[in-house]
């Protein structure tokens, strides 16, 4: 599950072995703080491991703000999306620029708020919406790419 979390983030698996492997150090340097009769431990553990990714992140600065940028599609998701494996998604989104990646995971995945991504990542709120609206184009553009590329191997 926290190899899941940790793929989301990177684009190459080495980069996600290296935070996983941060994120173990980190589990066990504070599971004494860890409270079970506040809540479960996956979301503690997912929560570490998510912050550990941001930092691995930071720390590749990879970030930059992009103030100029207001625009943001409310449009309805695309059916296609269902129609791909796990393997296939996390592909896909792991293809994207690193910061629509991390805005697109901390949204659509982790269910933060376009407020409290703008905290995390240190940007501007309108700049975490305007990153997830071109995460969403993009992921559109490559699973209609994808495919495409299938229904022609099919009739190939």
């Amino acid at each position: 599950m926290l190899m899941t979390v940790c793929r989301r983030y990177s684009n190459q698996s080495f980069d996600a072995k290296d935070v996983l492997q941060e994120t173990f150090i980190k589990i066990f340097k504070h599971i004494d703080t860890f409270d079970p009769t506040r809540g479960n431990l996956e979301p503690w553990l997912r929560k570490i491991a998510v912050n550990t990714s941001l930092k691995y992140l930071k720390k590749q600065q990879l970030f930059y703000q992009r103030n100029n940028e207001l625009s943001y599609d409310h449009g309805q998701e695309p059916s296609v999306y269902s129609d791909l494996d796990e393997e296939e998604m996390i592909a896909i989104i792991q293809d994207l620029p690193d910061t629509y990646r991390t805005v697109f995971n901390l949204y659509a995945i982790e269910g933060y708020s376009h407020k409290e991504i703008g905290k995390m990542l240190e940007i501007e709120e309108a700049s975490s919406r305007s990153n997830l609206s071109r995460a969403r184009q993009l992921l559109r553009i490559k699973i209609t790419e994808l495919k495409r590329r299938e229904s022609c191997q099919k009739i190939v």
